[in-house]
């Protein structure tokens, strides 16, 4: 029976609707379709007695009824996860989130689904049914779950997650052995290659495992190389063989065109023979797959040289996502000056077992001064090493493809497959060596589909350069997408303004920059300082619209923050965090600089910087009409002011019509202050301010509920109109008196939006006092 004998137990007596409803959902497999077309009224009181699985296919029937099942959902939430997801206030579909959560915690066997009965229906698979609604998944520990989707009696469930995951996730990881190492191949072909997936994060990696980093990486990168790997339980990818098969067709269907158009010049016996040799197709598949790739203009193909005792078939490498053996291509040109060729695949073996491993070992031995370099060339004379180019150059088959010296039995990038690559890279604590930036180095000078790059805690240092190098050519290609760096580390390698500008000159065209350090070097003696002359340092004029910048207690020299405001006319949010201002002119020098060089400007924020002494820039920023959000937290405001500068505070608020959002955290308004400020909205204000942030302030309930009076008072001299539509009370004194707390914030809420938080300052200020 599907509802437990408890449950019906405890609702009794039953009315006899209760009982034919219970009824009805036990047999919903034989009566839903007539279930469906029930009215509104009898549909509302059958849908909380149905299975998770009932419940989500019956939500196109109770739309059409003016039925929503999202408490539904947001109670089985409650009922079965008991947990408050993070953000919760913002959650608008409940069935999904329920549902992503639940395909997640099945896949990783942290939830029995026998433990409730509306979680399992002997009709439905709980992996299959749940996975169209999942769009972000996490994978962690040693990769269970990229096995058990994997798995032949899940070929649905992963068909599902190509149409609809976004988001991939990989969390904690361990060394994990060959067979699971191919189970992720398969997994990241069909889900990054021949699926959606946009985005690859990997966090909390505290000893990588080097193998499985890199292979995640170039394979997030759209590079591959076929072999036994990407062999789909013996039998090589269906999606990869229909691609090659149409790009055959299409490639015969280009050449009778062209062929056509030549028979005209030609004569009719010509023209005849002609016909018949482009009609009778290729002698090939290309040898690369372009219906799959995102840079066309780039043929990958590498170097090799047959060893002595061995053929052709068994020397050279076979893409194992087309099956079928095909003679290569014959219109390749010849080698200048050499003696080997382009690699062709072979034609009747698929690769070793070992070339999982030692492909992913391969990128990163490709030589990165090829980045910067592209004209040199080093001719090498042992052919019995494989070769290999940068990745940001195509190899062309001649002079112009670069000797390194990778050991023997090495295939670069350049034998690999393009395919279909991720936008999103998010790395966070994951240690890189230098071996491993200059693997990433290389995946990104021609990763033209990336548009964000994000890299925290990687213990980078010097090892940066590396990285921009590889950004820095991948700037020049015309079909670079690339807008978003952010950088966050615990040591920074030179200082911040230096490396903003190193960055904007050369990624020109980012549209967001954020660089964040916690601590300068401990090495200080070895730590590159700023120069004067980087005042007078021009850089190219960029595309900058957002500019992050949280200094590791550094001070803010705005000399040197010059040439990159002067490039960046574009710019419409600045963020300064943490920094030390070394003399009383130095911020009202900035707000020149601001003035005069980023008109576009619409947000700025300062977080722990102490302004306590520069009450006459606060003023002035409150009074620009250019700005829309100004933000001041934790930046003391109030530690030597007097009354007067919160009336001037007031009064410059209440007369600029452009401001939307002022946000105050951590600056001690206390009670008196928090009351003072409702007269921004006074009848003879002409403030447009819709967000006000009043975190973290030392607000006790009695303040707050002074507060909202003033408030309900100001909205009756206005005829009930305000423009204030949210408040941020986190972290208040708000738990002293509950009773009094409930009764403001219910009068808040009929006023504007409040979000607030269950914050125990006892415990908060006993935690204070035990860091002291």
């Amino acid at each position: 029976r599907s509802v437990p004998e408890a449950v019906m137990a405890a609702e009794r007596p039953r009315s006899l609707f209760a009982l034919s409803a219970a009824a009805v959902s036990r047999s919903m497999a034989a009566l839903e379709r007539d279930v469906w077309a029930l009215p509104g009224h009898l549909l509302r009181g059958l849908l909380p007695l149905f299975t998770i699985f009932h419940l989500e296919r019956a939500e196109d029937a109770a739309r059409r009824a003016g039925l929503s099942t999202q408490p539904i959902w947001r109670k089985l939430w409650d009922d079965v996860m008991k947990t408050r997801p993070p953000n919760s206030e913002s959650i608008t579909c409940w069935r999904k989130k329920f549902l992503e959560t639940f395909f997640s915690n099945v896949l990783h066997g942290v939830l029995d689904v026998s433990s409730d009965w509306r979680l399992h229906d002997r009709h439905f698979s709980p992996l299959l049914h749940s996975s169209p609604h999942v769009s972000q998944l996490t994978l962690c520990n040693m990769l269970q779950g990229a096995v058990e989707l994997t798995a032949e009696h899940n070929h649905k469930v992963l068909e599902n997650l190509a149409g609809s995951l976004r988001v991939l996730k990989f969390q904690h990881l361990l060394s994990c052995d060959q067979s699971v190492r191919r189970s992720l191949v398969l997994l990241l072909h069909r889900l990054i290659h021949h699926g959606s997936v946009s985005q690859v994060s990997m966090c909390s990696w505290p000893v990588p495992d080097t193998v499985l980093l890199v292979l995640i990486l170039t394979m997030s990168a759209g590079f591959w190389r076929s072999g036994n790997a990407l062999a789909c339980r013996g039998s090589p990818c269906g999606l990869c063989r229909e691609e090659d098969k149409a790009q055959s067709q299409e490639s015969a269907q280009e050449g009778a065109e062209r062929g056509c158009a030549e028979n005209q010049k030609r004569s009719p016996k010509e023209a005849d023979a002609r016909m018949t040799s482009v009609l009778s197709g290729p002698t090939s598949p290309p040898l690369r797959n372009p219906a799959c790739e995102e840079t066309s203009s780039e043929v990958l193909c590498g170097h090799t040289s047959i060893q002595g005792g061995s053929s052709p078939g068994s020397s050279s490498e076979q893409l194992s996502c087309h099956p079928i053996p095909r003679k290569t291509r014959t219109w390749q040109k010849p080698a200048v000056g050499r003696k080997r060729r382009c690699l062709r695949r072979s034609r009747g073996h698929y690769a070793d077992p070992e070339d999982l491993y030692d492909f992913v070992f391969t990128v990163a031995r490709e030589d990165n001064s090829g980045l910067l370099d592209k004209t040199r060339t080093t001719e090498g004379e042992n052919t019995e090493n494989w070769t290999s180019s940068s990745p940001g150059s195509p190899c062309t088959g001649h002079a112009g493809c670069k000797k390194r010296g990778g050991p023997a039995g090495i295939l670069s990038l350049k034998a690999a497959h393009r395919f279909r690559s991720v936008s999103t890279l998010e790395l966070f604590s994951i240690p890189l060596t230098g071996e491993t930036c200059r693997t990433l180095s290389n995946l990104l000078s021609s990763w033209v589909s990336l548009e964000n790059l994000v890299l925290s805690y990687n213990g980078l240092n010097a090892n940066i350069s590396c990285i921009l190098s590889g950004l820095r050519a991948l700037s020049r290609h015309p079909a670079c997408r690339f807008r978003v760096l952010r950088v966050s580390d615990v040591f920074s390698h030179m200082p911040c303004t230096e490396l903003v500008r190193c960055v904007l000159s050369a990624l020109p065209q980012l549209h967001t920059l954020s660089v964040s350090f916690d601590l300068k070097n401990q090495l200080e003696g070895s730590r590159p300082e700023a120069s004067p002359s980087c005042s007078e340092a021009e850089i190219p004029e960029s595309c900058l619209e957002v500019l992050e910048i949280r200094f590791p207690r550094e001070p803010l020299h705005t000399a040197f923050l010059l040439p990159v405001l002067k490039a960046s006319k574009s710019l419409q949010q600045l963020s300064l965090d943490s920094a030390t201002l070394p003399c009383p002119q130095e911020l009202g020098l900035l707000l020149e600089v601001l003035k005069e060089c980023t008109p576009n400007l619409k947000k700025l924020s300062f977080h722990d910087v102490n302004l306590a002494e520069h009450q006459k820039e606060v003023l002035l920023l409150l009074q620009d009409p250019g700005l829309q959000e100004i933000t001041f937290s934790f930046c003391r405001l109030f530690e030597s002011s007097t009354a007067e500068f919160l009336s001037e505070i007031i009064n410059a608020v209440k007369g600029n019509s452009s401001l939307k959002s002022l946000k105050l955290p951590g600056n001690r308004l206390g009670n008196h202050r928090l009351v003072a400020l409702a007269d921004i909205f006074s009848e003879d204000s002409s403030s447009s301010l819709c967000q006000l942030d009043v975190s973290s302030n030392c607000i006790k309930p009695d303040g707050l509920l002074e507060f909202t009076k003033k408030l309900e008072g100001h909205m009756q001299q206005r005829g009930g109109q305000l423009p204030f539509t949210h408040l941020r009370l986190f972290q208040n004194w708000l738990d002293q008196d509950a009773e009094t707390a409930q009764e403001a914030l219910r009068r808040l809420r009929a006023l504007c939006r409040v979000v607030n938080d269950a914050w125990d300052s006892s415990q908060a200020f006993a935690d204070y006092i035990s860091v002291m």
